[in-house]
């Protein structure tokens, strides 16, 4: 009887989760190209610093998005959770709690309403596009109660620090992305996988596939929430309703990286990939002098056509 080694069985399945992404890295590599022809500006420190400044939030709320549709849900309390996240920094930076309080706090919080979310939607049963919709009411109405206007505290310091004139938000993204490869090699991180391309078979196999969703929630909603403590950084305040345009931009980011609705389909760099891709479209966009409506436009039809093309691909070649 034969055998497949471990290193030829890991191979074939990254090699599965990869399909298609070499179309997507062609399709970034060439906006990043046209990007820095339209704009030199972007070689330089500065440039790359308020580049990846800009792209950093889209890129995490876009990992928070992936981690639930790789799982096999999904969430509408993204952009909620970036506005309270924000608006807690603003709010306890402050205080008593000062910096080093504020970020747990916005962590505690992230972390805790999304395993609060997670519970809900694991043991209750309920589709998760309802709880985190009815959720996402919630957060928001929290965060207006919090701070019902844009406002608050952010210390100068750290939003030079973090959204000052070096690439501190590529460095931050770059050791999230480390983070995330030693995570998939834990249980917990492969259960996620395995949990949402098969949960039965992966219960049968020993998964806790209950706690690994609760799971998938908590650490999405850790991701929201610090992302809506840089973007307070970034602005220099707190905004209750700030976090709005990430919802749906971290869905079409997920999707235009290959990651599927089902579950257990797609990559994490997949993803990363699809956010970059759409930030760099709109610059583009931009800087070709697009008005605003035609920018709308055109990125719906480059996402669909990005969408539906490795699909259509793929049934050509099982007709032929």
């Amino acid at each position: 009887m034969s055998t497949i080694s471990p290193s030829r069985l890991y191979g074939s399945i990254q090699l599965r989760r990869n399909r298609g992404l070499a179309g997507l890295y062609l399709v970034v590599a060439s906006f990043l190209i046209l990007y820095a022809l339209l704009f030199p500006g972007i070689l330089s420190i500065g440039g790359f610093s308020k580049f990846t400044q800009n792209w950093f939030p889209l890129a995490l709320v876009t990992m928070a998005q992936a981690l639930l549709m790789l799982n096999g849900g999904i969430t509408l309390a993204i952009g909620p959770l970036v506005s309270l996240g924000a608006v807690i920094a603003a709010t306890t930076m402050e205080g008593v709690l000062g910096v080093p309080g504020g970020i747990v706090a916005v962590a505690l919080a992230g972390l805790s309403i999304g395993a609060v979310i997670g519970a809900i939607v694991t043991y209750l049963r309920l589709p998760a596009i309802i709880v985190t919709l009815a959720g996402s009411f919630i957060i928001s109405g929290v965060a207006l109660i919090l701070l019902p206007r844009p406002g608050g505290f952010i210390p100068d310091w750290l939003s030079t620090a973090l959204a000052g004139h070096t690439p501190v938000a590529f460095l931050l993204l770059v050791l999230i992305l480390m983070l995330w490869k030693a995570f998939l090699a834990t249980p917990l991180g492969l259960g996620i996988y395995a949990a949402g391309d098969n949960p039965v078979g992966a219960f049968r196999s020993g998964v806790p596939v209950e706690r690994v969703k609760v799971a998938a929630f908590a650490l999405s909603g850790l991701l929201a929430a610090l992302t809506g403590l840089f973007v307070a950084a970034q602005t220099g305040s707190g905004d209750p309703v700030i976090g709005t345009p990430f919802t749906l931009n971290s869905i079409a980011a997920a999707v235009l990286g290959g990651v599927g609705f089902l579950g257990g389909k797609g990559t994490m760099r997949g993803a990363i990939c699809g956010s970059l891709l759409l930030s760099v479209m709109i610059n583009v966009m931009f800087f070709l002098g697009f008005p605003p409506v035609a920018q709308y436009v055109a990125q719906g039809l480059i996402i669909v056509g990005a969408v539906a093309i490795p699909e259509l691909l793929g049934v050509w070649r099982a007709r032929r």
